[in-house]
């Protein structure tokens, strides 16, 4: 009897005899392969899928699809492009090349090919790795972009300030991110057109390692979108702050590469003899002269002590433009006189100055030695402690700040949550916020000591001795800085006439914030026109 699962070990024998004996040798194998018999081991049942790859075959992939490989050999040359565009506009915030100069900070078009970078990084990192919440996010943040390139084109002042280099980074930016979302449904497509060739059926189901790309790609992009909103408020705001007008004029210098504001309040007056009264020219300190240096001045003017003055706005402040990089002291006097020529303004020039100010209207002075009348110096800054503003950590953390910048992280809470107006972003208490001024206080930062201090240090050599000079300083930075202290003497003595030299007790850095350092500076400011 034959059993289920084989024959008798007789007849299994007779019939190898039988088959050997037919085929005419004697243990010479045959032709065709011999069929195995069933046994325990045996499928009953014929496979359903005969011929059809596994899901998890590494032969299974959308790379198959030369459409799917050419797109992602475009990503990475377009992440190449932003990447050697993102590196020269790294190195124009520190040297402007030729025609790469912006008359803004140059922070917001750096962000912006940052965070294209990190959209064409993110799409290469997980591009096998398809998702709707990745084509999503992505044409979120194209929707904001394309908003931002509205803002920018649409403002004239935002406009001119990031010039061409600025509109064409948020334009790529835009672009990129539309790309991205292309990129997504492409290789979707190709996913499962090769999963329907190679394994029969679409494989809806992913592995834990896919899930785990789908999750860090999706945080990421939620990162960006969080980047864009906040580059998209910051130029709101920007948009807000531009509609407010200065009130004097701004002025092209430097073959028209920038702009700078001058103003002059009063009218020109003359002596007995006929000759023209000399105009106060003020030179502000730390902060725009529209934060609070302005209230004494006018106050001054009201009084009578003085019956014109003028005044301007330094590279990156308030309603002036950035320079191009690098940006010394010197050149700013230059930019100075050509824009008060240009506005037909003359001298004779009370020089007037508070803090590093003191450095930027001593060189002027000395390259205007004829029409000077007189030089007022407030708590001024010393050529020999420009070092204090030069450190590499200083300029860094300057730097630091201008990246981040363009996010508001600071003004945007200020203005949503403090009340903080145009008038304080622009020129007020929270100017120090923005990106141009951060850009001139890195300027002022890199060649403090070296161009700056050599071209004060000149100066000194050439400055008239005959010009009248008053030093006012505080007596809070003279009693806590000895060495301060001991620079406010030696400034006494940058020409051989001085007509008075006063330490205010009690007053801070800027004197005229208290009211015996307003008296005082008025006291002196009179008694120094006259001479």
């Amino acid at each position: 009897m034959v059993s289920l699962w084989g024959s008798k070990n007789g007849e299994s024998n007779h019939d190898e005899d039988h088959d050997e004996e037919q085929n005419g040798e004697g243990s010479r194998p045959t032709s065709h392969p011999t069929r195995r018999e069933p046994d325990e081991r045996t499928q009953l049942l014929p496979p359903s899928r005969a011929g059809f790859l596994d899901p998890d075959d590494p032969a299974v992939s959308p790379y198959n699809l030369w459409s799917v490989r050419a797109l992602r050999y475009f990503s990475i040359l377009f992440l190449i492009i932003t990447f050697l565009w993102w590196v020269l506009l790294l190195v124009s915030i520190f040297v402007s090349p030729p025609m790469l100069h912006t008359r803004g900070s140059g922070f917001f078009d750096f962000s912006f090919t940052t965070l294209t970078a990190g959209i064409l990084l993110s799409g290469i990192l997980f591009f096998s790795a398809p998702s709707r919440a990745m084509e999503v996010t992505s044409l979120i943040i194209g929707v904001f972009l394309i908003v931002d390139v509205i803002i920018i084109t649409a403002t004239a002042r935002i406009r001119f300030e990031e010039g061409w280099v600025g509109i064409a980074s948020v334009i790529w930016a835009a672009l990129m991110a539309i790309y991205l979302v292309l990129v997504e449904r492409v290789v979707a497509w190709g996913k499962k057109e090769e999963e329907e060739r190679l394994t029969g059926r679409h494989e809806t189901k992913r592995s834990l390692k896919e899930w785990l790309a789908v999750l860090s790609s999706t945080m990421i992009m939620i990162v960006m979108i969080a980047v864009v909103v906040l580059l998209t408020a910051t130029l709101i705001l920007r948009a807000r702050d531009a509609s407010l007008q200065p009130s004097g004029d701004r002025w092209y210098v430097d073959n028209d590469k920038y702009e700078v504001h001058v103003a002059c309040m009063g009218s020109v007056t003359f002596n007995d003899a006929g000759e023209r009264n000399p105009t106060v020219l003020i030179e502000a300190g730390e902060m725009p002269f529209e934060d609070t240096f302005d209230d004494w001045i006018y106050g001054a003017y009201q009084n009578g002590t003085i019956d014109r003055y003028c005044y301007w706005d330094r590279p990156g402040m308030a309603f002036s433009d950035n320079a191009p990089s690098p940006h010394s002291a010197g050149m700013s006097a230059d930019a100075l006189s050509e824009a008060l020529a240009q506005a037909g303004e003359q001298g004779p020039w009370v020089l007037v100055s508070a803090g590093i100010g003191g450095i930027y209207s001593r060189i002027f002075s000395a390259r205007h030695v004829g029409e000077i009348s007189g030089i007022f110096l407030i708590d001024a800054m010393h050529e020999d402690l420009l070092y204090k503003i030069a450190s590499p950590s200083r300029g860094f953390l300057l730097w630091a700040r201008g990246v981040i910048s363009p996010l508001g992280w600071d003004r945007l809470p200020a203005a949503l949550f403090k009340g903080r107006t145009r008038e304080d972003r622009v020129y007020g208490k929270s100017a120090y916020q923005g990106g141009k001024f951060i850009k001139q206080q890195l300027q002022e930062s890199l060649v403090a000591n070296s161009l700056t201090k050599s071209e004060v240090s000149q100066s000194r050599h050439i400055q008239s001795k005959d010009t009248p000079l008053v030093v006012v300083s505080s007596g809070i930075s003279t009693r806590k800085d000895e060495e301060w202290a001991a620079k406010q003497e030696d400034l006494t003595k940058i020409t051989d006439n001085l007509i008075g030299w006063e330490t205010v007790n009690g007053a801070p850095h800027e004197v005229w914030r208290t009211f015996a350092g307003r008296t005082t500076l008025e006291a002196m400011l009179k008694q120094l026109i006259k001479a």
